[in-house]
C-alpha cells in the first residue's frame, strides 16, 4: 500500500494534468505511465552503470546508447520547459515506442511492447504542464517494486468507472499469496486471460527469479524462454495492454505474449490445453449475450454469467496436470443454477479441486465490497479429488473499510504455511480456521462449496439479568435523569 504522502503527490500531479487540459482519466493514467516508464528506464541505466563500474566490466545492453544520453530523465528534467517539451515529444517518446524486441523482415518492430506502443500518443498539451509533472514525479521514490504496482492500483482507482466494469485491481499481497501457493517452476507456461496491468504475470516472474534464478538465467536458451515463452496475457483494453507490457518490461521480461483478445467472445481453440498454470482475477460484473460468447465455451456451460464462462475458459486453456489459482465471487460457490452446479460438479468429479479460500468482503475495497474466494484446482480430466481444503480468511492484514489501514495481524502467512503442510490438516476440527472436507460429503451437499456449509459454529451461552432487575435499573436511571433536570431548572430560576 502506498502511503498518504505519495497519494497526495499523485493527486496533485493528477490535478496538474486535469487542469492542463487532459480530461479523460484513462488518458491521464496513460500519459503518467509513459513518464513513469521513462523515469524507470533512466534508473535501470544508472543501475547498469553502477554495476559495470563496480565489476570493471563493459556496460551490458545499455538502455540508452551513447548518442541518446540526452533522452534520459536525469538529463532533460533540468532543461527549460520549452526545450524539455521538444525533447520529450520529438525524441524521448519516439525512442520508447521503439524499445524492445527485434525487427521483422520488413523493418517492423516485432516485440509485444513495441506492438502495443505503436498507436501510443503523446498528449501532454503544453511545456508548463510537462515541466510541472516531471518536477513532481521526480520527487516520488519508486525504487520499491511494490510501490510501482500500488501506484498503478491507486491511479486506476481514480477512474470513475473502475469496478463498474469489474476492472478493479487485485491487491498485491493477495496476488503474492496465490503465486506462492502455486509455486511456479521454470517449465511452467503461465497465463492470465484477463491480465489488465499484468500484476499476476509480474508476480510470477518475480517468484521465478527469486526461487529459480539459476535455472531461469542458466544460458541463452533458458533466458529466451523466460522472456518470450513463459508469460501470456490477454485483455481487450488497449490501454491495459500498453500498461501491462510496460510493467513486464520494467520487471525484466522483455517480450511476453501479451495481446488483444476478448477471452470470452473469441474462440481460442489454438490456445486449448496450452498452459500449465493460470493465475487470474477475471472481471465478473454483468453478463454476456449468447451471440457474443464463444461457441465452444457455451458448449461447455450454457450461461451468460461471466464468472462461470471464465471458469470454463480456464479448464479449456489448461493442459492435463495444469493448475490454477483464480478469484471468483462467492456466488460461484453456492449458486443454484444448472450452470453453477455443472461447473462445481466438474471441478470436483472430473478434475481435482484442491482448495477453497473464503476471503472477507472488504478485500477489494474501495473498488468493490463483493465477497470473493480463491479456488485452487488441477485439470486432470479424470478426477482425483479426495478431500478439499477450506480456509476461512478473516484478515488480509488491512482494515476492511474504504481506508484499508495496515493492521498488525494477517491470516496470509498462516494460509501459506498450512497449505504447504496439508497432511497435518486432517487433524483440524471444523471449528478451526482451516479443515479438510471429503469429496463424498461435498457431493451429498449438492457440490456446495461455501465454507459455511461445512464449518461447525459453537455457540456460547450468555446469561442476562432477569427482566424485573433490568426494569428496576431502568427506573433508577430515569429517576436520576429527572432529578438532574429538576436541579437544572432550579438553577435557571
Amino acid at each position: 500500500m502506498i502511503t498518504g504522502e505519495i497519494k497526495s503527490r499523485i493527486d496533485r500531479i493528477w490535478d496538474t494534468m486535469w487542469s492542463g487540459g487532459i480530461s479523460n482519466p484513462l488518458s491521464v493514467i496513460e500519459q503518467l505511465t509513459y513518464l513513469l516508464f521513462i523515469k524507470r528506464l533512466d534508473e535501470l541505466q544508472t543501475l547498469k552503470e553502477s554495476r559495470a563500474a563496480r565489476t570493471g566490466k563493459i556496460l551490458d545492453n545499455p538502455v540508452f546508447p551513447p548518442d541518446r544520453q540526452h533522452l534520459r530523465w536525469s538529463r532533460f528534467r533540468d532543461m527549460a520547459p520549452e526545450q524539455m517539451y521538444g525533447v520529450v515529444r520529438d525524441e524521448v517518446f519516439p525512442f520508447i515506442k521503439n524499445l524492445g524486441g527485434g525487427n521483422g523482415g520488413n523493418g517492423e518492430r516485432t516485440s509485444t511492447y513495441s506492438r502495443h506502443m505503436k498507436d501510443a500518443m503523446f498528449l501532454i498539451p503544453a511545456p508548463r504542464v510537462l515541466a510541472s509533472v516531471v518536477d513532481q514525479l521526480d520527487a516520488v521514490d519508486m525504487h520499491d517494486r511494490d510501490t510501482k504496482g500500488d501506484l498503478y492500483e491507486y491511479m486506476l482507482g481514480k477512474i470513475a468507472t473502475a469496478g463498474q466494469n469489474g476492472q478493479f485491481r487485485t491487491p498485491r499481497h493477495i496476488i503474492r499469496l496465490m503465486t506462492d501457493m502455486t509455486a511456479p517452476v521454470p517449465e511452467d507456461v503461465i497465463c492470465d486471460p484477463a491480465c489488465g496491468t499484468a500484476g499476476f504475470l509480474v508476480a510470477a516472474s518475480e517468484y521465478l527469479e527469486k526461487h529459480h534464478g539459476d535455472a531461469v538465467f542458466r544460458d541463452a536458451a533458458s533466458r529466451r524462454r523466460f522472456s518470450e515463452a513463459t508469460f501470456h496475457g490477454y485483455d481487450f483494453d488497449t490501454t491495459m495492454l500498453r500498461i501491462g507490457s510496460m510493467n513486464m518490461m520494467l520487471h525484466g521480461v522483455e517480450n511476453p505474449d501479451i495481446r488483444y483478445r476478448d477471452s470470452l467472445a473469441q474462440s481460442g481453440e489454438d490456445d486449448a490445453e496450452k498452459y500449465t498454470l493460470i493465475l487470474a482475477n477475471p472481471p465478473f460484473a454483468g453478463s454476456l449475450d449468447y451471440e457474443s460468447t464463444a461457441k465452444d465455451l457455451l458448449q461447455a456451460v450454457k450461461t451468460k454469467k461471466t464468472e462461470l464462462l471464465f471458469l470454463a475458459l480456464f479448464l479449456r486453456l489448461l493442459k492435463k496436470g495444469g493448475r490454477a489459482a483464480v478469484i471468483v465471487p462467492d456466488g460461484v460457490l453456492f449458486g443454484s443454477s444448472n450452470a453453477h452446479k455443472r461447473l462445481r460438479t466438474a471441478l470436483v468429479e472430473e478434475h481435482k479441486l484442491d482448495a477453497v479460500i473464503s476471503m472477507p468482503s472488504g478485500v477489494f475495497r474501495p473498488y468493490a465490497g463483493v465477497s470473493t474466494a480463491v479456488l485452487l484446482f488441477t485439470r486432470t480430466g479424470s478426477g482425483g479429488t479426495d478431500t478439499v481444503w477450506f480456509y476461512d480468511m478473516h484478515s488480509d492484514g488491512f482494515s476492511l473499510d474504504d481506508k484499508r489501514t495496515l493492521l498488525p495481524d494477517s491470516d496470509l502467512p498462516d494460509i501459506l504455511r498450512r497449505w504447504k503442510n496439508r497432511d497435518a490438516e486432517g487433524e483440524r476440527k471444523r471449528t478451526d480456521r482451516s479443515f479438510l472436507v471429503p469429496k463424498a460429503e461435498i457431493a451429498e451437499n449438492g457440490y456446495d462449496l461455501s465454507i459455511n456449509r461445512y464449518r461447525e459454529v459453537t455457540y456460547r451461552a450468555v446469561e442476562y439479568d432477569p427482566p424485573h432487575v433490568i426494569l428496576e435499573r431502568l427506573a433508577a436511571l430515569e429517576e436520576e435523569i429527572a432529578g438532574g433536570r429538576r436541579e437544572l431548572e432550579e438553577l435557571l430560576g
